[in-house]
Parts: structure tokens; C-alpha cells; sequence
């Protein structure tokens, strides 16, 4: 397995969740306290040139773990849900710049809240643009070599893909074979009865994973059973990302230290 953690550009609004700030200068911090990767948490995929992200890769020897969106919904208002033919246009404009990004970098784009809630409309109708829009997205990531991953997110963040088995059924509706699972043991924690079961039960659609504690803390500092979320990772021989999405709290230094100690130690 190889470890990342999420980072925003300076640009980012305050409500961006990441543990790090500013790409370039983050990069070096990022490769000395131990971490594989970084996960670029964006609005839009021209925030950085491939040329300026090559570059910073390569002088702190670093890989991209992943494209993360959840600034398209949080900063843009942007969702696959949505009916209005001009934010779904627009929608479809950014994901295509995040898959160009992600061909050169990494191969993986997230849809966390992106992906839209239902609201007052039946489950069926946000559904069905779900997966037409995303359908298109998904053909168009296949001919670049992206896989798109799908983060199922807890109830108090949105009312649509809740748990990994719901995500699951999504991702089989979906039947493409770039469109897979990145759960989020954070979500998890809230959503999934058990947590390892879970993730063994899912085991051919797991891609990507997202780390943090029960507090959204570092690993480590809260009460979440790693034992049973890394016996489960073995079993089902995963080899993939996990990534750091925990606050930086008392600050992303810190944060970052103590999670990168507490797995490079007992697990990764």
C-alpha cells in the first residue's frame, strides 16, 4: 500500500477540505515526513499546469494519488443530480479537465458530494441523471485510462449514497469498468456496521481509501479499530492508496506527523 494526503491549492476557499495548502510548497513537507503522494484537492483542473505539477512531483519525489472534487459542490454548487442543462454543461466541462489532469497523473478521479442529493424529487429521478451524466464521463475517462471512484459520504453531508453498500449497488448500475469504490472509513464509522466486513464484502470494487480517525483527527487519536480495517485491507490483498483526510488540527504539520508515525509504525 502507499500513503498520500490531501492537499488544496492556496487559492482554495476556507470551507476546502484538506489537511495541507498551497501544492508547491506543501510538497517538500509531504516527502519528508514520509508520505508516497499527495491527493490534489481542486475546483478546476487548470489550478495547476501539468508542467508546474511535473515538475514539483519530481523535485520532492512524489506521486499524484488522486483528483479530489469536493470543491466543485462546496465552493461551485455543481452536482450530477442537478436537471439544469447549463450547470450540467458546465459540470461536464470540469470532470473532463480533472480526467485530462488525472491521465498524466495518478488515473483516479473522485466524486464525493459532487455527485448530487435528491432533495424533494424520488430517488429514481436523481438517479437516473446521476448515471446519464456520469455514464458520459465515465465513457469518456475509459479512453484516457482514469477510473472514476465513487466516495459513499455520511448522512449529514448529503441524503444520497450513504454506505459502501449502497455505493456498491451504484457502482453495479453503473457497469462500467473505470467506475469503482472509494470509501472513506471516517463515513464508515457513521454508516457501516463493520467496517472490515464491509470493505471484504466490496473487495472487487475497493480502488481507493480514504483514512482518519472516529473525530476526524489524526490515526490514532480517536477511537476507530485500525486492526480490524487493516486485517481487512490484507485479506483482500489491496495494494492501492489510502489517503489522509483528517483536520489539521492543532495544525497540518502535526496532523500530518502523527498519522504518518502511527501507520508507517503498525500497518503501511
Amino acid at each position: 500500500m502507499k500513503l498520500g494526503i490531501v492537499v488544496a491549492s492556496e487559492n482554495a476557499l476556507p470551507s476546502a477540505f484538506a489537511v495541507f495548502r498551497g501544492i508547491e510548497k506543501s510538497a517538500e513537507i509531504i516527502h519528508r515526513l514520509g508520505y508516497d503522494g499527495m491527493e490534489l484537492a481542486l475546483k478546476e483542473s487548470d489550478e495547476i499546469t501539468h508542467d508546474e505539477l511535473r515538475a514539483i512531483l519530481k523535485k520532492n519525489s512524489l506521486q499524484v494519488s488522486a483528483i479530489s472534487t469536493g470543491q466543485v459542490f462546496a465552493a461551485r454548487g455543481l452536482m450530477f443530480t442537478d436537471s439544469d442543462k447549463e450547470r450540467r454543461a458546465e459540470l461536464w466541462k470540469s470532470f473532463t479537465g480533472f480526467v485530462d489532469l488525472a491521465s498524466e497523473f495518478g488515473g483516479l478521479v473522485n466524486v464525493g458530494r459532487v455527485r448530487g442529493s435528491i432533495g424533494k424529487r424520488s430517488k429514481e429521478e436523481a438517479e437516473g441523471l446521476f448515471l446519464d451524466l456520469m455514464g458520459q464521463v465515465a465513457d469518456y475517462a475509459e479512453k484516457r485510462g482514469v477510473t472514476i471512484i465513487l466516495e459513499p459520504v455520511n448522512r449529514y453531508e448529503i441524503d444520497y449514497i450513504n454506505s459502501v453498500d449502497q455505493g456498491a449497488e451504484l457502482v453495479r448500475k453503473m457497469d462500467r469498468p473505470n467506475f469503482a469504490l472509494m470509501p472513506d472509513v471516517f463515513h464508515m464509522n457513521i454508516e457501516d456496521a463493520h467496517i472490515g466486513e464491509t470493505l471484504i464484502r466490496n473487495r472487487e470494487m475497493v480502488k481507493y481509501v480514504h483514512l482518519a480517525d472516529t473525530n476526524r483527527l489524526s490515526c490514532g487519536d480517536g477511537h476507530m479499530d485500525w486492526d480490524d480495517i487493516f486485517s481487512a485491507l490484507g485479506k483482500i490483498n489491496y495494494n492501492g492508496w489510502c489517503s489522509v483526510e483528517c483536520f489539521p488540527v492543532p495544525d497540518a504539520i502535526t496532523a500530518a506527523e502523527r498519522t504518518v508515525k502511527f501507520l508507517r509504525e503498525r500497518y503501511i
